[in-house]
């Protein structure tokens, strides 16, 4: 047990965080839990079963003082004074929870006590109570003639932490000889080995305790288990395995998450901004502490193989880092004397509780790239991570308690389509992050939108690249095959497709070969450069589009449909796949693929691949690889997209960088990125207007008044 010392260096043992509960018996449940931690006992006092419920201290532990002091001066010896308040003075100690919207909240009333915590809690007498199935074993024991020792060491081999002794057993079969057999039913408790002195250590061994096949929600600063009986598998898309279970939480969970951050708000915007700094450069410290485990729990349930895992986290870590630094952007502006004796100034303030709905193709990067800012702004978050890959989510809010995130500053609710309505329409909410498929997005944009929150809604993206024949054809070639086949096509920055101007027969051969060379298999294998597909229906979608394609006149360059790794035999494998002869009428081109598919076609100019690129409404990116500057210039000018490469594939934006364009790949008020998307998207400006009179002026009687 550890326990904090008082400024007199006496044992102080810590009330329990306040949170929020979906029940009564799980407020009385986690009080209980965290006082034994610290060395004393709970007991419920009052209660109101559907209102209010009132915890108190059961006076367990060494009280201070105990003995009358002796009166030197009288000599008179007495040593054996009567203990002072043993048992006559209560404990202040109180807890109190009351139900409020539905949902249960913990209040501490008051939080010290009176006497010194239990170094070992089998000294407090609730720990030496027995069941009332154990006191009727001992009476068949005492029956069979067993003597106390004997049926004590019996009772121990079903319950190893029974903390009774002998004489209790005695006095048991004394009072059943008297045929009294009415008994309290108390569990013994254990000794608790984990202290737990703050919020992350609570939450981590409620983690560990847990089962861990099922991922719990993380409400009001606790992990806790879901209600509700429908899950979902969390599949490593490798080998076909269950690697966890994703809950379909219930609505009242999610109302339970919005009201601890709502109830966290205004603690946590006005806690100092440099003290929100220090959080998260402590949270980047831990997260590169971590950051193997983050890879590896990336790649068993994405898929992707380690070093693309790593990189994504790494990406995420750049937002954490520039999160370090809002502190100088948020800044307003102060106009003096803009009438005689009268300042303007305007200050950015929090907009309140904001959330994030997370896609499965960066498990670490995209939540990262949402509540590191939003906190650091001042709001409190919600974040729903993707039922695929909820691992990496939860590392990171751990990470971030550990941090030293207050209790619901930070909360996760998993789901499906009902958690994503109800963030939608929460009238708490003032501000959804989503990044995910284009119809979800245009979903989110409309509903949350009736409701008049801000959104930023980033959904799928197509890149195309154009190849002149003077381009350099290794350096060409090397980003073409990293683009397209890196992290299996599933990322928004994969190259689909690439427009060969000219004559394609120089390239293609090329092309073939690179992307033969590439190392299917496991993520975790250590020559791997191409893992599985997220899963077995994103490989039957992939597998339909390269059939219908072939079915619509592309030519099939390399089939990887059918590849196959050794060891991995369930595994959603797919190689690189390259199709030729595509046009802009097949589905295949009109689509998001999200896989390590090539698609190949041909023009006559660059004008020609300028205007195929600027008819298609969902392509984002393009880049151009040549080595002529009038011809990258002309492209740069004339392409009507948010991102250009020259001789260069589209990469990830830095955060402090804006990206996207106003096409529909984007919907919604600010970007997600850059000081757009970081700052003003998390913030709202108040305008002041100041003017002091002096007190010459304050009253037309001479008077006196304060400035």
């Amino acid at each position: 047990m550890d326990v904090q010392n008082s400024i007199d260096g006496t044992p102080q043992m810590l009330p329990p965080p306040p949170g929020t509960f979906i029940d009564r018996e799980e407020l009385i449940k986690y009080v209980g839990e965290f006082a034994v931690s610290q060395g004393y006992v709970v007991t419920i006092k009052q209660s109101k079963r559907d209102k209010v419920v009132v915890l108190g201290c059961d006076r367990g532990g060494v009280y201070r003082n105990r003995r009358k002091v002796t009166d030197e001066s009288s000599g008179v010896e007495n040593t054996r004074q009567r203990k002072t308040g043993s048992r006559l003075t209560n404990c202040p100690f109180e807890a109190v929870g009351k139900k409020e919207e539905g949902l249960w909240v913990l209040h501490i009333r008051t939080g010290t006590h009176n006497h010194e915590p239990l170094r070992n809690i089998s000294e407090h007498p609730s720990a030496r109570r027995l069941s009332e199935n154990e006191i009727f074993l001992i009476k068949e024991m005492t029956e069979a003639g067993l003597k106390p020792r004997q049926i004590l060491k019996r009772l121990r081999q079903t319950n190893p932490e029974l903390r009774s002794t002998p004489k209790h057993v005695y006095n048991v079969k004394a009072k059943l000889r008297q045929g009294n057999t009415t008994v309290r039913n108390f569990k013994s408790l254990a000794p608790q080995t984990t202290a737990v002195e703050n919020n992350f250590q609570a939450a981590v061994e409620q983690t560990r305790q847990r089962n861990s096949s099922r991922v719990p929600n993380l409400i009001g600063g606790r992990f806790v288990d879901s209600q509700s009986f429908a899950s979902i598998d969390v599949v490593n898309p490798a080998t076909e395995e269950v690697v966890s279970r994703v809950p379909l939480s219930i609505d009242e969970e999610f109302k339970a998450a919005a009201f601890a951050a709502k109830r966290a708000l205004p603690s946590w915007r006005s806690t100092p901004i440099t003290t929100r700094q220090r959080i998260i450069f402590k949270l980047q410290d831990l997260i590169r502490r971590d950051i193997d485990k983050l890879a590896m729990t990336i790649t068993a349930e994405h898929g992707k193989v380690l070093k693309d895992a790593y990189d994504e986290v790494l990406r995420g870590l750049e937002v954490v880092e520039n999160a370090c630094g809002l502190a100088i952007v948020q800044m307003g502006q102060f106009t003096p004397n803009i009438s005689k004796g009268i300042d303007s100034y305007s200050i950015r303030e929090p907009l309140g509780v904001c959330a994030g709905i997370c896609p499965f193709e960066f498990p670490a990067m995209i939540p990262l790239w949402m509540f590191p800012a939003a906190i650091a702004c001042g709001n409190t978050f919600i974040l729903k991570p993707s039922e695929q890959v909820p691992g990496a989510s939860m590392m990171l809010a751990e990470l971030a308690m550990e941090a030293g995130l207050p209790s619901g500053v930070l909360n996760i609710v998993h789901g499906n389509n009902d958690i994503l309505n109800a963030i939608c329409d929460h009238e708490d909410i003032k501000a959804i992050s989503f990044v995910g498929p284009t119809p979800a997005g245009a979903f989110v944009h409309s509903r949350a939108s009736a409701h008049r929150k801000r959104v930023q809604s980033n959904t799928g993206i197509k890149n195309l690249a154009v190849v002149m024949p003077d381009a350099n054809m290794g350096a060409t070639l090397n980003a073409l095959v990293a683009a397209g086949f890196g992290g299996g096509g599933q990322k928004c920055a994969a190259i689909s497709t690439v427009v060969f101007i000219g004559s394609l027969s120089p390239w293609e051969d090329k092309l073939l070969e690179r992307a033969r060379q590439i190392k299917v298999n496991a993520g975790t294998e250590e020559e791997a450069e191409l893992g599985p597909v997220s899963s077995k229906q994103a490989k039957e979608r992939i597998c339909q589009l390269i059939q219908k394609s072939i079915e619509s006149g592309a030519r099939l360059v390399l089939d990887g449909r059918l590849v196959a790794v050794a060891g991995y035999n369930q595994g959603n494998f797919m190689g690189p796949t390259i199709l030729s002869d595509v046009t802009v009428n097949m589905d295949c081109y009109k689509e998001e693929i999200s896989g390590p598919v090539l698609l190949c076609m041909q023009a006559d100019s660059v004008d020609e691949a300028i205007n195929i690129i600027n008819g298609n409404k969902y392509v984002s990116g393009a880049s151009i690889f040549t080595i002529s500057g009038l011809i990258a210039r002309k492209f740069q000018s004339e392409v009507e997209v948010g991102q250009v490469g020259i001789n260069a594939p589209i990469s990830d934006p830095l955060p402090f960088t804006s990206s996207f364009g106003s096409r529909p790949t984007f919907t919604g008020d600010v970007n997600i990125d850059g000081k757009a998307g970081l700052i003003h998207f998390y913030t709202q400006m108040k305008r002041v207007t100041q003017q002091w009179i002096g007190i010459e002026n304050t009253t037309a009687d001479g008077g006196n008044s304060g400035p």
